[in-house]
């Protein structure tokens, strides 16, 4: 042992340890430490770290060490005497100590090579069973947001407006909602006061938001605000519409035919569309769609239409939807152009869009008037290939076919397939069936139809009650 790194005199230690034998060494090294000479062991050796203590250790080692003193007990008694503390273990700390101990049941190794179990996973980490549930925190919109977007709030506030007194301005409500509001907000406000005839309280609504900085100037509101009073009438009239189509926007002009349209200013919504284009302004074809349809139903106007269909036909940016195209076959039906009918079809079609009953309808209607009735009928053999469900007016055209081709077995098909969708035959249908009876002299299929229209509440028209009564009188007459 190096006796220098341990701060012992070489000499000191020797001699000190060559005694007897008998373990007076360890006497004599106490006696010498206590002499001026000594010096004081390092703090590691003083206190040393302690170890892990081995798997076996218990209260029997335990009582070895205390009862069978080796020589790291006597050195670590040395060094408590140093500090002057007795660490000795008495007798009855011995049995407190072994009182601890007492009544254990010894347990048995059991199998060492046994195969312990994984632990089960905790339950917040397991995947929940069935459907996903929906989340219970969801992140709510602002209220603003909420405002701009919800239409029942939008609708809401127009009913509230509706709502006050003749003397009462409609700052009293919209000044709540002034935080909540955004550009474009009271558009469909303004136009559900419209709806509501009033558009003296739409034209306050304007007003009141041409003063708010963040709400004006915005094009979807002047849009509402002109379309609801054009369409009521409350324009200021006569007003440049040459300086109104140069300085508003392609919306504002728009919104303006629409409700000339809308209110019967057909004039006016005629010269401003071409005011419009004069100055290089091109609309939407839909306004024009819309304005065909409404002179179509006024046969003082009817004049006015080449012109608007001349005008379409060449646009090539066309933006009609199935019902302005249905709209204009209609309308070119009743005026007997019917190529422009044929046109608008195939327009559609190439659009890449399928048909609806109510076009195969107008156009077997078309073909019909123009006594194309192959073309019709072939038409109609594309609506049952295409699936497509026959509805009252398909069935009521497809019948006034066949009769006119004098094919009684598909009339009567027809017929039957009109009363098994839960249709009622009308009396055009029933004089129609009548007529191809007599034509073929079955009398007695004239007598059952007369018996259904009796039934059904009609009453046969005189040229058609002479016609069956000849019809009985020659049969008469043949036998």
């Amino acid at each position: 042992m190096d006796c220098a790194f341990l701060g012992i005199n070489p000499i000191l230690f020797q001699e000190s340890f060559a005694g007897n034998g008998n373990g007076n060494g360890r006497v004599s090294l106490m006696a010498r430490s206590n002499s001026s000479t000594r010096r004081r062991l390092p703090s590691n050796l003083r206190y040393p770290r302690r170890t892990k203590l081995p798997p076996d250790f218990g209260i029997n080692h335990l009582l070895k060490n205390t009862t069978e003193p080796s020589s790291q007990t006597e050195f670590k008694e040395a060094e408590a005497e140093e500090d002057g503390e007795d660490i000795a273990w008495e007798a009855d700390e011995i049995e407190a100590i072994s009182s601890l101990f007492q009544g254990r049941i010894p347990q048995k190794p059991g199998k060492l090579d046994r195969q312990r179990p994984l632990p089960l996973p905790l339950p917040y980490k397991l995947r929940p069973l069935g459907l996903p549930r929906p989340k219970k925190h969801v992140k709510m919109a602002p209220i603003c947001d909420q405002v701009y977007k919800n239409p029942n709030a939008l609708v809401g506030l127009a009913r509230e407006i509706r709502s006050l007194g003749v003397d009462e301005d409609v700052g009293l409500i919209l000044n709540k909602w002034v935080p909540f509001l955004r550009k474009g907000s009271l558009s469909m406000t303004i136009r559900e006061l419209g709806h509501m005839g009033l558009p003296d309280r739409a034209l306050q609504t304007f007003s009141w938001a041409q003063k708010q900085p963040h709400l004006f100037p915005d094009d979807r509101l002047l849009a509402s605000a002109v379309e609801v009073l054009a369409r009521n009438h409350e324009l200021k009239l006569p007003f440049n519409l040459d300086k109104f189509t140069s300085l508003a926007s392609r919306g504002v002009i728009e919104a303006m035919a629409r409700g000339f349209i809308k209110g019967g200013s057909l004039h006016l919504a005629w010269k401003l569309i071409f005011i419009a284009k004069n100055s290089g302004r091109k609309l939407d074809t839909s306004v024009y769609a819309k304005l065909i349809l409404e002179l179509g139903k006024n046969p003082d106007k009817r004049r006015l239409i080449g012109t608007l269909l001349d005008e379409l036909g060449k646009r090539e940016d066309l933006n009609l939807t199935q019902q302005d195209c249905t709209a204009i076959m209609k309308v070119c039906i009743r005026l007997g152009k019917f190529e422009v009918v044929e046109s608008v079809y195939d327009w559609f079609r190439q659009s890449g869009h399928d048909p609806s009953v109510v076009m195969y309808t107008t156009l077997i209607h078309s073909r019909y008037s123009e006594k194309k009735y192959r073309e019709a009928l072939a038409v109609v053999w594309e609506m049952e290939a295409s699936n497509c469900p026959f509805d009252f007016p398909a069935y009521r055209v497809a019948i006034k076919l066949f009769v006119a081709l004098n094919d009684l077995p598909r009339a009567v098909r027809y017929i039957s397939k009109l009363k098994e969708a839960g249709f009622s035959p009308t009396y055009d249908v029933y004089r129609d069936l009548i007529k191809m009876y007599m034509v073929s002299g079955r009398l007695a299929k004239c007598r059952d139809v007369c018996k259904e229209v009796d039934i059904a509440g009609f009453k046969l028209d005189k040229e058609t009650m002479s016609q069956l009564l000849q019809l009985e009188s020659e049969k008469r007459l043949s036998f």
